[in-house]
């Protein structure tokens, strides 16, 4: 039986970084994991320049059962803590909107980093290996792998949660987790496309592949970002954000104009356009596509000239509230996280450690600790990763 101090489980983002961590203190590493290579969502993520932080990062950019379990790992390894480590790996970056940071070059350099990192303390990474369970063993732990049982003295739990199902996401660690007596909150999909039912299809249709700036808002919770019609319903980045806070019977709100008055900027319009069509007029504000279906939906028709204010004002209500109910999300084929997880109640918020369990970690997506789009969930791998690897 093979044997070490610290055997992580699961070779991404927060294992990785957990394992080098560990590794730095002299500890002897091994990482298992049933991927092909290590990182593989680090590699695809950013559009294969991987957003790996977020300089915007603070406790309130993150959902959770616990609002205030994350404060303590952000604040000892924060998004200028990360930062340092790719400076000093020479890794070149830009900062994009909203405190976004992005490889100038691939998200390989990334990987390569903390491969590095961890075979530079001694660590050793074991790929293409199933896990099969985690016991406990003594005062330690055995675990059973595609090859062989490992005898550890602690163990990290960084398998992640169920999205991207094709990479070979699977729901382990929760099992892990409740195997302990650990709780596991609810898991859904989050940062995911939503969809809608037919009859709201047939309207949006033909506007599939349209693009532009929108406020979408559920409940007291709005984003002010891009929105991207598709033939299922709704994405990008303003709905990615939003389906984090939505519930199945539940609605959303979308201003597809934020921050104008329609209403008053298509009556300024009349005395020179008001010979116009008035979805001709509305398309000087938005794509032709979106106009059209949004007087469509105001039941206008005729110039600009013959609208009413009351009808300017219908018009405005059509495209500043549009309210719809989504029936579903696209699930965790598409979903870029999963909501949920190992119940923080149970955990040390200090050291991600299992109260009930000396030398049980989990750390990552695994925990119930869910970040906005836009790289807090990559440093939020980096701070429990940090946290974990300090104490194991």
């Amino acid at each position: 039986m093979r044997s070490c101090d610290v055997l992580v489980l699961g070779a991404g983002a927060a294992g990785m970084f957990a394992a080098a961590e560990a590794a730095r203190r002299g500890r002897r590493v091994v990482v298992v994991d049933h991927a092909a290579r290590p990182g593989e969502k680090i590699r695809i993520s950013g559009g294969g320049r991987c957003n790996f932080t977020n300089l915007a990062t603070a406790p309130d950019r993150f959902l959770s059962e616990n609002p205030r379990f994350a404060i303590s790992a952000l604040a000892r390894f924060g998004a200028l803590d990360f930062l340092a480590r790719i400076d000093a790996a020479g890794i070149a970056w830009h900062e994009k909107a909203a405190g976004q940071l992005f490889c100038d070059g691939s998200a390989r350099q990334v990987v390569d980093m903390l491969v590095g990192d961890l075979r530079g303390g001694g660590g050793e990474v074991w790929v293409s290996t199933a896990l099969h369970s985690v016991e406990r063993a003594g005062g330690g732990f055995v675990t059973q792998t595609e090859a062989g049982a490992v005898a550890s003295a602690a163990v990290i739990v960084a398998t992640g949660g169920k999205s991207i199902p094709k990479m070979g996401a699977t729901g382990f660690g929760y099992r892990v987790a409740e195997g302990f007596g650990l709780g596991v909150t609810e898991t859904r999909p989050g940062l995911v496309p939503l969809t809608f039912a037919e009859q709201e299809l047939a309207a949006i249709r033909p506007m599939a592949g349209v693009a532009l700036p929108a406020r979408v808002s559920c409940a007291k919770t709005s984003f002010e970002e891009p929105l991207l019609f598709t033939h299922r319903g709704l994405s990008g980045p303003a709905v990615l954000q939003i389906s984090s806070y939505w519930r199945e019977g539940g609605e959303i709100v979308a201003d597809l104009l934020p921050g104008r008055d329609l209403a008053a900027e298509m009556a300024a319009l009349r005395p020179e356009a008001g010979r116009q069509a008035v979805h001709n007029a509305l398309s000087r504000f938005l794509p032709d596509k979106v106009a059209a279906w949004a007087v469509a939906r105001a039941g206008l028709s005729g110039p600009l000239a013959a609208q009413s204010n009351a009808a300017l004002g219908r018009l405005a209500q059509a495209v500043h509230r549009w309210r719809i109910r989504p029936v579903g999300s696209e699930g965790y084929r598409t979903a870029e996280v999963t909501l949920g997880g190992v119940d923080t109640a149970g955990l040390d918020a200090r050291t991600m450690e299992a109260k009930s369990v000396p030398g049980l970690y989990f750390v990552g997506e695994v925990v119930d600790v869910t970040g906005w789009l836009g790289g807090y969930n990559f440093q939020w791998a980096w701070s429990s990763g940090w946290a974990a690897g300090q104490a194991a």
